[in-house]
């Protein structure tokens, strides 16, 4: 009896807490809204009540009832606001009231999410109209559509050589590569560039590392007084890079992610390190004053992920079942020339799926972690000429030295 009891208060202050913000719209005198702090908390009431008494033969009476009522209520009204948000609350507290009755929890923080909503409606309006641009709430929407509604539509099973692909994982991790580009361009939004290449760097790191490496390079050779702050931001990217690298296989196997904290730890140190050196040395020049975030993520860099992933998965279940161990550290080591995350992936993915041992996998992502630097070195001694690489392969050095010292220290710890 407790429990009943307590459930029915939770649907009566979440009528009460929703009924006090929308008291405070509700206008004064004959033109008053129909409905405030003393209908919604019954509404609310009614709810758990309605689920109480009846169970399923009350509750669609009573919502028919409320629905009703809301109706008539926007009807007779005379305000100017030709808004249904009262209106549609009032249903909404009566359906979480039900809620309360079977998820207590999720209810109550449904009803504290709804209440900052309504109770942040100015802000809202000004995000929406003056904030964001076009173009950005087109990528949030597509971000919406891909984590919202592809993600649930996809098959939560193995697929192909050993059962080694698996597209619910696979698109798992497009999004997580798109969330990450989306705070990164958030971030730098809200920080600007006054704070110089180093964050710029740290940010583009979430988007592509190497591609950042370039970047920065290219205005080394452009502007060779920065060359100090270049070689600083492209050092940082790879420290983002060794951060999206522990979420991607955290996502997929927490025990490959376990094993490799320590080595991920200090290389992401090494790398901080040397950017900090170079941030520090180059720290008279003034930032540029014409940085552009660019696009909040690039659906093709997310689905290039995907598409890569797919096919190392593959590769990699096909040479693990011919090669045994060889096969996925082969696979690992060929796919980390173009992206570590894609590697890292496959090879958590082969453990998740009991295709191939813990060490293994660690072994293979410290690996493509291994050609994924030497490919960054490549393109640092293209874009930035002599001078920038001989500046930023220290650094690279460094964090894959730091890299496999973790692991030895982990394998003899262990």
């Amino acid at each position: 009896m407790e429990g009943d009891a307590l459930d029915l208060v939770v649907s009566f202050g979440i009528g009460l807490l929703l009924g006090i913000e929308r008291e405070r719209h509700k206008g004064k005198g004959p033109e008053r809204g129909a409905a405030g702090v003393r209908t919604f908390a019954l509404v609310g009431l009614l709810g758990g009540l309605a689920t109480r008494i009846g169970g399923a033969a009350t509750v669609p009476v009573a919502l028919a009832f409320v629905s009703g009522a809301a109706v008539v209520g926007y009807i007779r009204s005379d305000s100017d606001d030709p808004g249904l948000t009262t209106e549609v609350a009032l249903v909404v507290t009566f359906l979480m009231g039900v809620l309360a009755q079977r998820e207590t929890a999720l209810a109550a923080g449904m009803a504290v999410a709804v209440a900052l909503m309504l109770a942040e409606r100015e802000h809202l309006h000004m995000l929406v109209r003056d904030a964001l641009s076009e173009r950005e709430l087109h990528d949030a929407l597509l971000f919406c559509a891909c984590a919202l509604i592809v993600l649930p539509l996809m098959p939560d099973e193995g697929l192909g050589p050993n059962d080694a692909l698996n597209p619910a994982t696979v698109w798992r991790l497009v999004v997580i590569v798109m969330a990450m580009q989306g705070a990164g361009y958030v971030a730098l939004r809200l920080i600007g560039p006054r704070y110089g290449l180093l964050v710029a760097g740290l940010l583009g790191g979430l988007v592509s590392s190497t591609a950042t490496i370039a970047t920065m390079g290219a205005r080394s050779v452009e502007q060779p007084a920065l060359r100090r702050s270049a070689t600083a931001a492209g050092v940082a990217s790879t420290v983002a890079t060794i951060v999206l690298l522990a979420i991607v296989v955290g996502a997929v196997d927490g025990r490959v992610l376990r094993q490799l904290l320590l080595p991920l730890a200090l290389a992401g140190a090494a790398a901080l390190a040397y950017a900090l050196l170079f941030a520090v040395r180059s720290v008279r020049w003034p930032p540029p004053a014409d940085t552009d975030p660019g696009r909040a993520f690039d659906l093709r860099i997310a689905l290039g992920l995907a598409a890569l992933v797919t096919i190392v998965l593959l590769a990699a279940g096909a040479l693990n079942a011919a090669l045994g161990r060889g096969g996925v550290l082969l696979g690992s080591g060929i796919a980390g020339f173009a992206d570590s995350q894609s590697a890292a992936a496959s090879a958590a993915t082969l453990a998740a799926g009991g295709h191939a041992p813990t060490a293994d996998a660690v072994l293979a992502v410290l690996v493509a972690l291994t050609t994924n630097t030497v490919s960054k070195a490549v393109v640092a001694a293209g874009a930035g000429r002599r001078r920038y690489a001989l500046s930023i392969c220290p650094g690279l050095v460094a964090v894959v030295v730091a890299a496999w010292a973790g692991w030895a220290l982990t394998s003899v710890v262990g």
